[in-house]
């Protein structure tokens, strides 16, 4: 009887899951407004990465191309955009990582159940069903942490390299050389790949013939970098009013050092905080050691 119930109920979780599935599918998506208003744009001063999906190139690419073709991904919630496009993640690789972790989550929860069971526990029909599917949900967001973790640490890098790129673009504008030109110069100097960033995006403004201000402020709004947008409007001002910038370059690089600075003395802070505690632990537990033998031979004398 039981048995049967169960399958009554499998059975009418299934259809209704298939039946929401299509509903799902035949209702319309909603467009992204920043996307469509872009692709409305008459004249777009710098292609944007946001949503762009990039070439096939491997099983991720070709897996996030279905989904987006197929699957309403708009109900998995918004993708991080800014992270991709810090990280020069597409957006069918991120769309096809979370896919690809929903499958092996889904393909997971019956390799634990038949664990279960040889294991001699008897598990209701309905457990492993919804321990799958939440199990595959969780795994599904796994590629959000992983994208914003390195996006964190990617922001961090870029300040640090932010700080000597502002130095270097001080330099060259004492030097003589003009605002486009200690830019393109400075960034030239290191190899990393903010440079390399920086770079490419000096000489995509070079040749459709826009200021390099505005194509910084432009790549600081899309990426998030509020220090690259300081250091376009510090640049602005020479270029456009001719004042002189050397001693605001200086200040801005030497504030975004000390910012740095506190920023690393207050994470080592709070590792040393977190480090007292397994020491606190450890002490208890060599004091337990000590006073465990005399508290002994106490209680052993009183009995």
């Amino acid at each position: 009887m039981s048995t049967g119930l169960q399958l009554a109920l499998a059975g009418g979780a299934l259809l209704g899951l298939g039946v929401a599935l299509a509903v799902w599918r035949l209702v319309p998506a909603d467009p992204d407004l920043a996307d469509a208003l872009a692709h409305l744009s008459p004249s777009t001063p710098r292609p944007t990465t946001r949503g762009a999906p990039a070439a096939v190139t491997d099983t991720r690419d070709r897996l996030g191309l279905w989904a987006m073709r197929n699957l309403p991904v708009t109900g998995w919630g918004r993708a991080p955009v800014t992270e991709l496009a810090l990280l020069r993640i597409p957006l069918n690789r991120y769309y096809g990582e979370k896919v690809g972790y929903a499958v092996i989550g889904l393909a997971a929860g019956p390799v634990f159940t038949a664990l279960f069971t040889l294991a001699g526990a008897d598990l209701p029909f309905l457990i492993p069903i919804a321990g799958t599917v939440v199990f595959a949900a969780a795994l599904s967001f796994l590629p959000d942490y992983n994208v914003r973790d390195d996006a964190a640490r990617a922001r961090v890098e870029f300040a640090r390299a932010m700080s000597a790129y502002i130095d270097l673009v001080a330099l060259e504008r004492n030097s003589g050389a003009g605002s486009r030109q200690a830019m393109e110069n400075a960034a030239q100097v290191g190899d990393s790949w903010v440079f390399r960033r920086l770079s490419e995006e000096l000489a995509r403004s070079r040749w459709s013939g826009q200021a390099p201000w505005n194509a910084l402020r432009a790549l600081a709004e899309e990426l998030g970098l509020p220090e690259l947008s300081d250091l376009a409007d510090i640049v602005r001002l020479s270029g456009e009013e001719g004042a002189q910038i050397y001693a605001q370059l200086r200040a801005r690089s030497a504030a975004l050092r000390s910012a740095l600075v506190s920023q690393e003395l207050t994470a080592a802070n709070e590792t040393n905080e977190r480090m007292t505690i397994p020491m606190a632990a450890l002490g208890g537990v060599f004091m337990a050691i000590l006073v465990a033998p005399a508290l002994l031979r106490l209680l052993g004398g009183d009995a």
